[in-house]
């Protein structure tokens, strides 16, 4: 839990003026993995961790912003761009600006401190905890307005010009659009998100996060996008009338896909079947039904580790393990893969049997520690009012 006041007192020591709080969630995606970059399905859950921004109007156009995560402290006139993917956690907070000023907003200079609860790299989504918690201080702070879906755009647009990952759509969109105790299906062609009552009882969402991530992971990411396409334009001959594979069904992909190349298959392979999984996992948390939820989960988890092979062995040891606890009806990698976390639906009263075997077991395997983090549902990206 971040220390509000702590934030609060170190702005004090810095810019020796009252700040304005403003918070974003983490997420974690429940099921539909990588298929946001294809048009497809997600559904995420914002949740009870996230980044808090403290920041006060300037009366200039320059921002000064400090990390206390890192304990560093950077500058930069909105005016005068700096240089794009430096690899820093500032190419974030300067993307974000620079996208909404593309907007046409009319930015004010800004005094900013930033602290977050989200580990980096552990599939949580801390980058777009960051841009919208920033993009909503620096709103909030200009006397600005924009509509959430924009927000999340600009936030993309960040991570695509200032960072260079090539992401899609849905981590933005779940921190800025998010609602506590429902996860959220996002169009990620249309854009639009459709609230789902978490209404499994008696069911907790566990993270465990592997502690590792290896360096494979961005360029891993972008080639797995580039496979996608080569798909469509294979599948375009026999199929013309499709944008992306999200315009692809089972049955068709069923029927044409030994024209694709045996890696580019099995990748779009993953990617078609996994917006069914989404689909239907709507309907499992409608109805309650738990067991259905984790059939889906478990073979969503299949699907990424063999056609898709962005899993590792730490998070199917994690996997393996939930799958063993009595009480656990799913479990599952989330996030981009090779490495970061796991989402597990758990039952409460199992959740300490299923803490103690997470951790037992993912030590004797990897000779590491997994956290074991059990999550909230959380609302999105605003400004913390004091009451």
């Amino acid at each position: 839990m971040i220390d509000l006041h702590a934030l609060t007192q170190r702005f004090l020591t810095l810019y020796d003026v009252q700040p304005r709080i403003f918070r974003a969630p983490g997420r974690v995606n429940l099921i539909g993995e990588h298929t946001d970059y294809n048009d497809g399905f997600v559904l995420p859950m914002a949740i009870d961790r996230g980044t808090v921004v403290a920041g006060a109007k300037r009366g200039d156009r320059h921002v000064r912003v400090h990390s206390l995560n890192f304990n560093e402290s950077a500058e930069f006139d909105l005016d005068r761009p700096g240089g794009r993917r430096r690899g820093i956690w500032l190419d974030y907070v300067e993307g974000i600006a620079q996208a909404l000023i593309r907007r046409g907003l009319r930015l004010t200079g800004a005094d900013l401190a930033l602290t977050s609860d989200v580990a980096i790299g552990g599939g949580l989504s801390s980058s777009a905890a960051l841009e919208m918690s920033v993009g909503t201080a620096l709103l909030g702070i200009s006397g600005e307005e924009m509509d959430r879906v924009t927000l999340a755009l600009a936030g993309q647009e960040a991570e695509h010009n200032y960072v260079g990952m090539k992401c899609g759509i849905m981590d933005q969109f779940i921190a800025a659009l998010g609602k506590s105790e429902h996860a959220l299906l996002i169009d990620c062609r249309k854009l639009e998100g459709t609230l789902i009552p978490l209404a499994i009882k008696d069911m907790r969402v566990v993270v465990c996060d592997t502690r590792v991530k290896h360096a494979l992971a961005s360029s891993e990411y972008n080639n797995r996008r580039a496979e996608c396409e080569e798909g469509v334009a294979i599948l375009k001959e026999s199929l013309p009338g499709i944008r992306a594979l999200r315009d692809v069904g089972w049955t068709d992909f069923d029927r044409l896909q030994e024209r694709l190349p045996e890696v580019v298959r099995k990748r779009c392979r993953h990617v078609v079947s996994e917006n069914e999984r989404t689909l239907s996992a709507v309907k499992a948390l409608q109805d309650g039904d738990a067991a259905e939820m984790g059939r889906l989960m478990a073979a969503s988890h299949r699907s990424l580790r063999d056609d898709y092979s962005v899993s590792c062995k730490e998070l199917d040891v994690l996997v393996e393990s939930a799958q063993s606890v009595p009480g656990v009806v799913g479990a599952r990698m989330t996030g981009g893969g090779f490495g970061g976390c796991t989402v597990n639906l758990v039952h409460k009263d199992a959740l300490e049997q299923f803490r103690e075997t997470i951790t037992r077991d993912y030590l004797i395997e990897t000779g590491n520690e997994a956290l074991v983090l059990p999550v909230e549902s959380s609302d999105c990206a605003a400004e913390i009012v004091s009451r």
